[in-house]
């Protein structure tokens, strides 16, 4: 397993300034001359509820990061990474909770098999390998609580904790954001 130098993983519970932490990223990649920066956003809306969350988020990111370009991917992410990738742009992929629960846990459909998963996993993992410009990656801690009841929940918790051993072998900067705070994991030099 290789480091990806350029890849950054940002970790976090629920309202802990991930988002907000990954926003700061692009912003501050956005004001070097010649750099563009695009989020790749995984969130689906199934409800009115995440409908108007995403239009907040959206309108907040606005905001927070001109000039951050927005892409909807909701299922096909080591592709769009693969795609998006180049030298002067950095993706940053909000998140990756949302992209396992649209693969695991559908509202339509029906999830992907082990097998399956195991692949997605891997082709993100080669697209992060092979990555030539920079990658912030986000995602929800959600391992610190109580095991899960069902079967479900809890092949889902095993596998966002592997996606996210994964994620921090690759990553040279691994950040927990607790209550808007950075808190330094990981920091290889440059």
């Amino acid at each position: 397993m290789t480091v990806a130098a350029s890849v950054e993983f940002i970790l976090g519970g629920q309202r802990s300034g991930k988002s907000r932490c990954a926003e700061g990223r692009a912003r501050a990649w956005l004001q070097q001359p010649g750099h563009e920066a695009v989020l790749v956003a995984t969130a689906q809306a199934h409800d009115d509820e995440m409908r108007e969350r995403i239009a907040r988020h959206r309108d907040d990111r606005v905001s927070r990061a001109p000039g951050l370009a927005t892409e909807e991917v909701p299922y096909e992410l080591p592709a769009a990474v693969r795609r998006l990738n180049a030298p002067h742009r950095l993706v940053v992929v909000d998140c990756l909770t949302l992209w396992l629960t649209n693969l695991l846990m559908p509202m339509r459909g029906s999830s992907l098999d082990d097998g399956a998963w195991d692949a997605q996993r891997e082709a993100l993992c080669h697209a992060l390998d092979a990555a030539r410009g920079p990658v912030v990656l986000v995602s929800n801690e959600i391992g610190l609580g109580l095991s899960p009841m069902s079967p479900e929940a809890r092949r889902f918790v095993d596998a966002l904790g592997h996606l996210h051993q994964a994620m921090a072998h690759r990553a040279s900067r691994v950040t927990l954001m607790v209550a808007g705070l950075e808190v330094k994991v990981k920091e290889m030099p440059a």
